[in-house]
């Protein structure tokens, strides 16, 4: 199963507001980017508690970029968020954030552009999904990287949960990741840079089910 999932990465709640209800109408997934100013030199926001009004209206996906995402997984869980992501690039305890992640919901590792498989520490069988980035995490509008493919192909070799590709996604770029083994597609400035986002996401979803079909 494929699934397009619209991405937020915004300073100002109006502005994370006014997109989720954007995308309220068709997209069951939201993924929101946590960005602490640290792990890259952007910031989000960092308070969860507005997002629970969205509680009911969508799965929360929180993309911790910060340091220590361990941190971020209690508050993030009692404003109703569901699943959490954390960059393993400041992550001091893969394990500790992944077996704390599990009581709470579903748990992935994110690992940035350069970053190599090799730096998962823990037992692929203990997640429900790993995010790579096909960019270097911190901005949206960023070009994508086809060569940050190989990780999602030697990836989708080894293990059946869902690989998420990050960066770039746009109607040609996401037949490439799916292709790879992709099977979550996060996409930002491709739905909230059109006048019509809808139909921006009926596109990107119209080609993984060309792809599928062809597969």
């Amino acid at each position: 199963m494929y699934e397009v999932i619209p991405a937020i990465l915004e300073k100002d709640w109006n502005a994370i507001e006014r997109k989720l209800n954007l995308v309220k109408s068709f997209a069951k997934t939201v993924h929101i980017d946590v960005i602490d100013g640290v792990f890259a030199q952007n910031k989000t926001l960092l308070d969860p508690q507005p997002f629970s009004v969205f509680k009911e209206d969508f799965i929360l996906e929180a993309h911790f970029m910060v340091d220590e995402p361990v941190d971020y997984l209690a508050p993030f869980a009692q404003a109703g968020f569901k699943r959490f992501l954390g960059h393993i690039e400041r992550m001091s305890d893969q394990a500790e954030f992944v077996a704390r992640a599990e009581e709470l919901g579903e748990v992935g590792l994110a690992l940035d552009g350069t970053t190599s498989l090799d730096k998962i520490e823990v037992s692929l069988n203990d997640l429900d999904a790993v995010l790579i980035m096909t960019i270097q995490a911190g901005f949206s509008g960023q070009s994508f990287v086809a060569q940050h493919l190989e990780k999602v192909q030697k990836l989708s070799d080894q293990t059946p949960f869902p690989i998420e590709v990050d960066g770039g996604i746009n109607d040609i770029t996401i037949i490439q990741a799916k292709n790879a083994g992709a099977r979550r597609f996060i996409a930002s400035s491709f739905l909230f840079g059109s006048e019509n986002p809808h139909a921006q996401y009926d596109k990107l979803s119209a080609a993984c089910n060309l792809t599928s079909a062809q597969a």
